[in-house]
Formats: structure tokens, sequence, C-alpha cells
């Protein structure tokens, strides 16, 4: 087979993510037809149909998924070895692409971008999703790091590298009415006889040492709510329906105003957060900042 007509590949690449043929076609400031014929070239050196219409909209078929999977890395790398390689008489701007476990803690993420919070000459571009479609991103170069709670899974076919960029104690936090009982100071075990709690789901590291915790102590919670998104934990710590289980740091606004209170450290549990990279013969530089030197 003849090699790949990067062109033909180009075309069909802005026509998928514009999803229109008219207004790609507009835009690139070409005639309708020529876009069209373009596509046709690259769908006959394929073997494979990349579009179906559907009415008036055009939509990818499997093999047309595929394509702009492979489209977006090849144009990806193409942008990542410009801005490695490229020499200019004055600092270039640089970005990072970051995604995030949608359930995360916001202030976990702030911390780990502060680095480069600000700085003139860096953009940092912020994608939150599940674990399936941060990965997939991550493979496809579209992200440079994801940053999780848990370490991914990994076999011969994976190429991911799981830095350990924070570990943070958890504790027992809720509002002065349940922290600070009228009765005086309160032992770990009386404040979680006399209130409810909201628990990290059973998946969860967090949630496994707490109920190895109440095992030891010989307690069974008044469960409030089980989830899974730091920010409803927080939402729910506010609003008074129980003590949360949680690192300090996903209340750290709360606690610095007095609206929570950190009534007890749980000892012998934390929870590990973890930025994900690709092994990649150039990685973005700008990870140096943010896992450190040693880190990629």
């Amino acid at each position: 087979m003849q090699g790949l007509n990067f062109n033909h590949l180009r075309y069909f690449w802005a026509v998928a993510h514009g999803g229109n043929l008219t207004r790609t076609a507009e835009r690139l400031n070409v005639s309708q037809s020529a876009l069209s014929t373009q596509i046709q070239k690259l769908e006959h050196q394929l073997g494979h149909s990349l579009f179906e219409r559907r009415g008036k909209q055009l939509h990818l078929t499997e093999a047309g998924r595929i394509a702009l999977d492979h489209a977006d890395a090849i144009f990806a790398s193409g942008e990542e070895l410009l801005a490695t390689l490229k020499e200019t008489g004055g600092p270039a701007r640089q970005v990072l692409r970051v995604g995030a476990l949608a359930t995360l803690s916001r202030n976990f993420q702030l911390d780990f971008l502060r680095p480069l919070l600000g700085r003139p000459d860096v953009e940092v571009i912020s994608r939150s999703g599940s674990l399936g479609d941060l990965f997939q991103a991550l493979d496809a170069l579209r992200l440079d790091v994801v940053l999780v709670n848990q370490p991914p899974a990994k076999d011969s076919a994976t190429r991911w590298i799981a830095h350990r960029v924070a570990e943070q104690p958890v504790s027992l936090v809720g509002t002065p009415n349940r922290t600070r009982p009228p009765d005086g100071a309160a032992s770990l075990t009386a404040l979680l006889d006399r209130n409810p709690v909201i628990l990290p789901t059973l998946d969860s590291t967090v949630r496994i040492g707490f109920d190895a915790l109440a095992d030891r102590l010989g307690v069974r919670p008044r469960i409030a709510a089980e989830v899974d998104d730091m920010a409803m934990m927080r939402l729910m710590a506010r609003e008074d329906v129980g003590l949360a289980i949680v690192p300090p740091i996903v209340v750290k606004d709360e606690l610095a105003a007095g609206t929570l209170i950190e009534a007890e450290h749980l000892p012998g549990i934390s929870e590990t957060f973890f930025a994900v990279t690709l092994e990649r013969r150039f990685p973005n530089p700008l990870l140096r900042d943010v896992l450190g030197a040693s880190a990629i």
C-alpha cells in the first residue's frame, strides 16, 4: 500500500471534528466538492467508508472512529514535535493537558497545578471524566497526565507510569454542632456512636480502611450516605448530614472559615493521589514542574 497521504487525513480530521462538510469547507477555504474528493481518496486508500450520512448529518463509521483516534494522535504528536524541538527568539507558550477523575478533590488538583498557575508562558487545559475516557485520551496523546486516587492496573500492553504525588491523612470532619458536643470533648468512638457518617463507596481504599478501623473499635456507624464524589461529600458535610470521612485538603476552605471542624484524625488511614503519565521519548517538559525533575 502506498504511503498515507497526510493532506487527505487532515481534511478527514477537520470534517470529523467539525461534523459538517459545508461548514468545514468554508472554514478551510476550499470547495465542498474538493473536500469531499479528498476524503473519498482517503477512504479508497484505507478500503473502508469513514462516514455515513443520516439525513443532513455525517456520522463516523466504526472505521472512521478508528481513523479519527489515529489522526488525533498523529496531529497531537506533530504539535508536540514543534513545541519540543522548535527554537524561537523568545519564550514559547507551553501547554499542559491534564485529565482528572471527575470525583477527585478540586483542592488537590489545584495544589498539583499550583507551580504552573499564573505563569504567563503556560496554559493549562483541564478535563474531567471517567477512568476509561481519560486513559484512552492519554494513550492517544490528547492528555499529558491523568490525576487519580488509585493506580491503574498495568499489564504488558500498557505504557503507563503511576507517580505517587501526594498522600493525605483522613479525618472525621463535620459542623461545630456535631464535633463539639455540649457534654465536652468526645472520643472517636463516642463521635461515631453519636453521629451518622458520610462514607466513600465500598471500592475506595479509604472506605476499606475505615471499615477495618470501626471493626477494631467495636462500633457500627450509622451510614447517612455513600458517595464517590468529593464535592458531594463536602456539600453534605456543610449541610450537616453527618460526619464526613475525608482528607482535610478536600474541605480546607471550610476548615479555614470554621464552618467545618476536623474532629479526629483517623489513625492508619490515608488517601494516595497518583499522576499517571505515558512512557514517551519526548514528555511534556512542564511535567517536571509538577512531578519533580526525577519523575520523568
